[in-house]
């Protein structure tokens, strides 16, 4: 019996570690040839050869003072649309979630989650075409440019995430006391103070662990800024100005790579750092 569970825990070890090692490959590719130059990826993509800090420090100068890819404008652009667009999520995602969760037995707020739901399971490719239209036509109607603007991009990251924000934080919220608020509200609190005196400060966990799981789909996301921000755009987050180094004819893999590395670091610094938010968050949803 030991040795059949014995025999299982390496089998499953075994896999864990295949499955780790094709995981990280692709960052390990891009790490290991921003040390390199352009000749030597192209010679040899997956060894050391060619490999030094001399170059690294050659391919970052290059990043950044590049006048097409502007690195610190698009970072610029890519934190304050994800920053903008995660306290958006977090604090109308709580307002929904706590008015659905407290509401579940009514039909109307139950059509509403369920409207919710349905949404996380349409492929983005589905609606991207007509979102484009639609954001033409609306940003004309109120006079604001919904495209190739900070404000339109905002606005489609909240349409788009809200879905899993208030999926997650209505589960959360249903398992808070209705004591707490019908105590509060007996004392002469108003619902707004309930939500953000009572509520709200014990979403802090959950709230982590969304902010950080939208941030990291936020900042690396290509697909939707290129749609609604363009190639040629002057607004640019990270991912999209990476493409001032591909050509018709020429990619510069040295600084693509080198530019991919610089954008992907600050989320992997933010998950090292809230990857224990990130499990207590799961945990502690689950449980309630």
């Amino acid at each position: 019996m030991k040795e059949t569970k014995r025999s299982k825990a390496i089998i499953l070890t075994i896999i864990g570690l295949v499955i780790a090692v094709y995981v990280l490959f692709p960052f390990y590719l891009v790490v290991l040839n921003s040390f390199k130059a352009q000749t030597s990826i192209v010679a040899s993509p997956v060894s050391w050869a060619g490999a030094t800090f001399t170059q690294l420090l050659e391919n970052l100068n290059k990043v950044i003072n590049n006048s097409n890819f502007q690195f610190w404008y698009a970072f610029g652009t890519s934190a304050v649309v994800t920053i903008v667009s995660l306290v958006l999520l977090a604090l109308f995602g709580g307002m929904a979630a706590w008015v659905i969760s407290r509401n579940n037995r009514t039909r109307w707020a139950t059509v509403i989650y369920m409207i919710f739901i349905a949404s996380m399971i349409i492929p983005f490719q589905v609606v991207m075409l007509p979102l484009i239209s639609t954001f033409r036509d609306v940003g004309k109607f109120v006079g604001i440019s919904m495209l190739q603007s900070v404000p339109g991009i905002v606005f489609a990251y909240c349409g788009f995430g809200g879905a899993m924000t208030v999926f997650i934080l209505t589960g959360f919220i249903k398992g808070i006391p209705v004591s707490l608020e019908e105590a509060a509200s007996i004392d002469g609190c108003s619902p707004e103070g309930i939500f953000f005196r009572i509520i709200f400060p014990l979403l802090k966990p959950v709230i982590t662990t969304v902010t950080i799981l939208n941030g990291m789909w936020i900042w690396n996301d290509y697909l939707l800024p290129s749609l609604m921000l363009g190639q040629n755009g002057k607004v640019k987050t990270l991912p999209v100005a990476v493409q001032a180094f591909v050509g018709s004819y020429v990619k510069q893999w040295d600084l693509i790579l080198t530019a991919a590395l610089l954008a992907i670091l600050p989320m992997i610094i933010i998950f090292i750092f809230g990857q224990k938010q990130i499990m207590s968050g799961m945990v502690e949803g689950a449980v309630k």
